[in-house]
């Protein structure tokens, strides 16, 4: 069992506060836009379309995360007090709504460009699964995201009045560690398989499909409300994301094994 003490705050000037969340994020950001240029190169995507998706998907990944995560938590965080949901600063970003808010945006890139939507997405794979692992690190220090209390063996409680957990001094299972260490494991798989010649988009839907099942298999120790079914919010999309993802997966797989067939026999 851990105690954290740490400060969410780093420091502060005024008003103005530089918090570990904010700075955390932003690396965990920056390491996996660091590992999308590098397949954007090596895919042959110019620097000025990388340059202009990335804004796109930042911004409105950004978005969805705050937005599901406030949806998550409206009845005991923000009813009493809206203006809060403004301050994502202070932690609380869904992955999900990260990676549907970024989904949409490339969706309406792609178009807007004429680039193949699935050749996107494949590109940003490794490094997005990549910084949901690094950004977790996040969550350890402010309390966000923690599952339900526990006794033992493994828990993390929080002194600090800034940390996000419900109550202090309780023991909660770090659902945040567990996504460390399975996400850089995700990030391997898809590293190893990149190269392979796959059709567009079946890389992005082995993502989809692997993290899922972590989702769904964590919500159960999540302390999020029940939605329905007894299951979460972020268990509910995994299991539609993984219902979607599943069948596309056969599709794409069977396609490129008739085409290399049809090549053989006209070779």
């Amino acid at each position: 069992m851990i105690t954290v003490s740490i400060d969410p705050v780093i420091f502060s000037i005024g008003h103005f506060m530089v918090r570990w969340y904010g700075v955390i994020v932003a690396i965990a950001i920056g390491l996996g836009l660091w590992v999308a240029a590098w397949e954007a190169r090596r895919k042959g995507l110019s620097e000025d379309a990388f340059s202009a998706g990335v804004v796109w998907v930042i911004i409105a990944g950004l978005a969805g995360a705050r937005l599901f995560h406030v949806i998550d938590h409206w009845p005991h965080e923000y009813a009493a007090d809206p203006v809060r949901a403004l301050y994502f600063w202070e932690g609380g970003l869904a992955i999900w709504g990260a990676v549907l808010g970024g989904f949409a945006a490339l969706t309406v890139f792609a178009w807007c460009r004429g680039l193949r939507l699935g050749f996107l997405a494949d590109i940003a794979a490794p490094g997005l699964v990549l910084g949901q692992g690094i950004g977790r690190v996040a969550c350890i220090i402010t309390g966000d995201a923690m599952g339900k209390p526990t006794t033992g063996p493994f828990g993390f409680a929080y002194t600090n009045p800034g940390a996000m957990v419900p109550q202090l001094g309780v023991y909660y299972t770090p659902m945040p560690v567990y996504e460390i260490v399975v996400n850089p494991g995700i990030f391997a798989v898809l590293w190893r398989l990149r190269k392979r010649d796959w059709p567009d988009g079946l890389l992005f839907l082995v993502y989809l499909s692997l993290y899922s099942v972590e989702r769904f298999l964590l919500g159960f120790t999540s302390s999020y409300q029940i939605i329905a079914f007894g299951l979460t919010q972020s268990q509910l999309i995994a299991l539609v994301l993984l219902a979607a993802a599943i069948p596309l997966i056969v599709v794409l797989a069977h396609r490129r094994i008739r085409t290399a067939s049809e090549n053989k026999a006209y070779g």
